[in-house]
């Protein structure tokens, strides 16, 4: 351990945990405070992807479009709400992390703290990327099957902003989440406790792992899961590039 981690109490621990806590949520609800004042802005970037005008809605041969009704008295205030809270979270991720590498810095040794600090700076631009990913590619794709999918003709699919809402948080939010995987390998690779061979060997534990993540973000339907697996078993192969030779 390094000589502050070792010179540091338990409690000296709790207390430094308290305040990367509450520095944390402070950033957190700061910005989402922020994105408060600008409702309609918020919500015209959010459904974006229900408008014809998309982007992935605009490749040759895709013709795509939904409507959207409220059928809860309260819900377009909750959904405001969470949104604001949910952007603020986004936003707010680099400053998180930073806490975060603050707090374990001092426990590494020197020979860790540079790989590891790399992985704590790249986490920022997989998280993004991740956003993105789900925002621009499995979002609308996974948009476009299940409004145009009916069992007959009877059947009008009418979509609710709750539902809506649901599958844009696990879409966008989630699959930024899930691409923080190569800076969780890097770091382990750094300390020693994986290693690039043991990722290779790991391929078909890995498969059936992703289609396990797959079928809980999405709504278990072939295609949704089919679509999300595929950047996410590319993340596993990622890690692997990014993981040392030898733990």
């Amino acid at each position: 351990m390094a000589a502050k981690d070792n010179e540091m109490s338990f409690w000296d621990h709790i207390e430094e945990l308290r305040g990367t806590l509450l520095r944390s949520i402070l950033a957190i609800v700061s910005v989402s405070v922020v994105f408060l004042c600008f409702p309609k802005q918020i919500f015209k970037a959010v459904l974006w992807p229900t408008e014809p005008d998309f982007l992935l809605y605009r490749l040759p041969g895709v013709d795509f479009s939904m409507d959207l009704i409220n059928i809860d008295l309260s819900a377009q205030f909750f959904v405001y709400l969470k949104v604001s809270v949910l952007c603020g979270l986004v936003l707010a991720f680099p400053f998180v992390i930073w806490e975060i590498w603050k707090f374990v810095s001092p426990a590494l040794y020197d020979s860790e703290k540079k790989p590891v600090r790399k992985a704590f700076l790249l986490s920022s631009g997989l998280f993004y990327l991740g956003v993105a990913v789900g925002y621009f590619v499995v979002l609308p794709v996974c948009l476009m099957f299940f409004v145009n999918f009916s069992l007959s003709d009877v059947i009008v699919n009418t979509i609710s902003l709750g539902s809506y809402m649901s599958l844009f948080t696990s879409m966008v939010f989630l699959i930024g989440i899930l691409f923080e995987f190569p800076t969780v390998i890097m770091a382990l690779s750094a300390i020693g406790v994986i290693d690039r061979g043991m990722l290779r060997k790991g391929r078909k534990f890995a498969i059936v792992i992703v289609m396990v993540i797959s079928a809980l973000i999405t709504p278990s339907d072939p295609f949704s899961m089919f679509v999300l697996s595929l950047p996410l078993y590319g993340l596993y192969e990622f890690s692997i590039l990014m993981c040392r030779t030898k733990a």
